[in-house]
């Protein structure tokens, strides 16, 4: 019994030190950082407002109003009207653009007009005349810039953190900086440092009062925004964010002051780091970067919105807009600027900075400072020699109850912390709590029988049961350690999703996922595939593990087949329901992949990574750019020779430099028809003329070919091309590739 008692201190002592290494700094867990963000997002959930705060209204460039004035971007002239409009007869206090105006407006033709001048009517007296009269009314970009002088105007720009190879870097005018960074601290102030900016043009950014960056270089790992810079440095300059300026123009505020505190030496040298932004009455707390965690007030439309063509048109209504802060941006999801937050995975852009005003003139800025390190520290430590030496020593009843009553308090602490805008880790306390009650509760359980019921309960989420049994039959043969193995994996995702989700409620949406996706997963399970994740709308299945399949590539390309077929039924059932028609898009790559438990006794991942996982990602997204289901790459090909394939393309991928060869499959070869594969015969002719930059005769061949054809896409791209490339030929040392730079 004392062997025991001593063996699960030492357990629990390792527990501690693997903890106290993520907090110390040593090295930081991954997993521990999610799910520190999950216990945050839970909180700030829990407590939001859910109000709407009428100070902050966002002018809102949403799909009403592109139906109404058109696709944007819109003529300068307009949104110079939008600017007068909100100054005049609205009577707002400031406007902050969330829009980067880095080109010149040519919408009107000006040039076109320039042109005829100098060349074909240059003669002609009445036509100059006429054009000298209209030109003012024609140089947008003019009247845009004096329609800002002298009004309360940010106009938003962005950093950049990084460049790509011979990128300047740089385009447009910066605002005038906040102040030139001290040249004492400049160097180890740990605020973000660009390499490059995207401004606005000169003429539009000089007229303006100031301008306030939109970027935020401090997106969590999984792609929610949590915390934004208020500051940001550029050659040794700092520069606000559009929310900050944004706010300093409502508060007519005549700078902000930077609170710069020592924070010691380190090396032979002291270091720096921000602690408030003060602006008037205005202290806003800020972590060593200069950034905030974003306070949201709720899901989206905790701000009035007002689109931005009532403002156009002078439709709006006054009293929502007299006196108040307006920030110009678009909620329209073609315009791409939605973000995932805490509160929503999908939420506007602009939204964001909104929440940061509100939060600033309501002093809602909650604050982890540097502090907080020193009491994780000291508490885990607490949490884990008083739970170590207390539980062996009381029934399991008692240490149930001991266990609840140290996590209602740490949870206590946390949130009363919490309501005075303090932030307090809550993931790692919680964890060792878990982990330590878990391992003095179960020892002997998880020690003595964890063989079976170890491969049950890991791979049964993953795998068909009747794989599992088949592995538990040999259950020393399994293991979670990564490995590198040859493996098939498929990715499939639902094409227009966003549309999808748009025209349907919560619970017909979900009706309709479940119905999809519980049939796909039979049959990847049917097709001995193994389940990876679901990602919304997306199926991530490989083959080849646990269990070693020498037949993968074989499984995996009929599990898709298949699963083309599953919906053609599934088509017939939505209609009768009246839900959307829905279409997917697979892809299959074949290669060496990194696989195994990625994650940790309490959350577990096991998955696979590596390039030729992020290959079969970047083949589905491709499948809608040639009008197909299914497309597999050679390696894929290669191991399934009894099948019939069509070659699509040589392309080079986001994110590989190497060129690819694409196929979608047909079918196998004794079932295809022979129209089948006289099609086939006459596409491969039209792509060796078209790869040999025989422009004639595989515009020929892929005309007729679209002609016989007109349902296949694949044509018209190859038709779309051959123009361009008469236009602009490719050139002598042409490789035939097709290169993507999106996903």
């Amino acid at each position: 019994m004392q062997l025991q008692r001593i063996i699960r201190l030492v357990l629990s002592a390792l527990i501690l030190g693997v903890l106290l290494i993520d907090t110390s700094g040593l090295y930081k867990y991954p997993f521990l950082k999610q799910l520190e963000n999950w216990t945050y997002d839970t909180r700030l959930n829990f407590t939001r407002l859910d109000t709407v705060d009428e100070r902050v209204v966002i002018v809102d460039i949403d799909e009403n109003s592109l139906a109404e004035v058109g696709r944007w971007p819109w003529g300068r002239d307009k949104l110079s009207t939008i600017v007068e409009n909100l100054f005049g007869p609205y009577k707002v206090k400031v406007v902050g653009f969330d829009i980067v105006f880095a080109e010149k407006d040519e919408s009107s033709g000006l040039d076109k007009f320039e042109e005829l001048a100098n060349t074909t009517l240059k003669n002609n007296s009445e036509y100059k005349q006429v054009l000298q009269q209209i030109r003012p009314t024609l140089k947008h970009d003019e009247i845009f810039a004096n329609s800002l002088v002298g009004k309360n105007v940010v106009m938003g720009y962005y950093f950049k953190a990084s460049l790509q190879e011979g990128e300047s870097g740089v385009t447009g005018l910066l605002p005038p900086a906040l102040t030139r960074m001290d040249a004492q601290w400049s160097e180890r102030l740990p605020v973000h440092k660009s390499t490059g900016y995207g401004g606005n043009l000169e003429i539009l950014q000089s007229s303006a009062k100031s301008g306030g960056y939109f970027d935020n270089p401090f997106v969590d790992a999984d792609g929610v925004f949590r915390r934004v810079p208020l500051v940001q440095a550029y050659k040794g300059y700092l520069f606000a964010s559009l929310a900050l300026a944004t706010t300093q123009g409502y508060l007519q505020a005549e700078g902000i002051e930077l609170a710069v505190k020592s924070e010691g030496s380190k090396g032979s040298k002291e270091y720096y780091a921000l602690e408030t932004i003060n602006l008037q009455n205005y202290r806003i707390p800020v972590d060593a970067t200069a950034a905030v965690f974003v306070p949201y007030r709720g899901r989206q439309g905790s701000f009035p919105y007002v689109p931005a063509y009532k403002v156009l048109d002078g439709s709006a209504d006054p009293a929502r807009l007299k006196d108040k802060i307006v920030l110009i941006g678009t909620s329209a999801p073609g315009l791409l600027d939605l973000r995932s937050t805490p509160v929503q995975n999908i939420y506007p852009g602009v939204e964001v900075h909104a929440n940061i005003i509100s939060g600033i003139l309501d002093d809602r800025i909650k604050h982890k400072p540097a502090w907080t390190v020193g009491y994780e520290f000291v508490l885990l430590v607490v949490i884990g020699i008083g739970m170590a030496l207390l539980l062996p020593l009381v029934s399991p009843l008692l240490a149930a109850a001991a266990t609840l009553g140290i996590t209602g308090l740490v949870m206590a602490g946390t949130f009363i912390a919490w309501n005075t805008n303090l932030i307090l880790p809550l993931a790692s306390p919680l964890l060792l709590i878990g982990l330590i009650f878990i391992l003095h509760m179960s020892y002997g359980f998880f020690i003595e029988s964890r063989g079976k019921r170890q491969l049950a309960n890991l791979f049964g989420h993953y795998i068909p049961p009747e794989l599992v049994d088949e592995m538990s039959e040999s259950p020393e043969e399994y293991s979670l350690d990564g490995e590198n193995r040859e493996m098939t994996v498929l990715f499939s995702d639902v094409r227009g999703f966003t549309t999808i989700s748009e025209g349907m409620d919560p619970k017909q949406l979900t009706q309709l996922m479940n119905a999809l996706l519980t049939p796909m997963t039979r049959v990847i399970h049917k097709n001995r595939g193994t389940i990876d994740k679901y990602m919304g709308d997306c199926i991530m299945a490989f083959w080849g593990a646990p269990i070693d399949d020498p037949e993968h590539a074989h499984h995996a390309l009929y599990a898709a087949m298949e699963m083309m077929d599953e919906l053609r039924i599934m088509q017939e059932d939505f209609k009768q329901r009246g839900w959307p028609t829905v279409n997917i898009g697979i892809g299959l790559n074949t290669g060496n992949m990194n696989v195994g438990n990625m994650g940790s006794e309490f959350r577990m991942a096991y998955t696979v990574l590596g390039d030729a996982v992020n290959l079969g990602s970047r083949l589905e997204g491709l499948t809608k750019n040639y009008g197909v289901n299914i497309i597999v790459s050679e390696s894929t090909k290669a191991e399934i020779p009894e099948f019939l394939f069509r070659e699509l393309d040589l392309v080079r991928v986001k994110g590989k430099n190497e060129p690819v060869a694409i196929f979608e499959p047909i079918g196998h070869k004794n079932d295809v028809e022979k129209s089948v594969t006289e099609e086939l015969s006459a596409y491969r002719k039209a792509l060796k003329s078209f790869r040999a930059q025989s422009w004639d005769n595989a515009e020929l061949d892929f005309f007729n070919l679209n002609r016989g054809y007109p349902d296949r896409y694949l044509y018209t791209v190859y038709l779309d091309r051959i123009a361009v490339y008469r236009k602009d030929p490719p050139g002598d040392d042409w490789d035939g590739v097709f290169t993507h730079t999106s996903k």
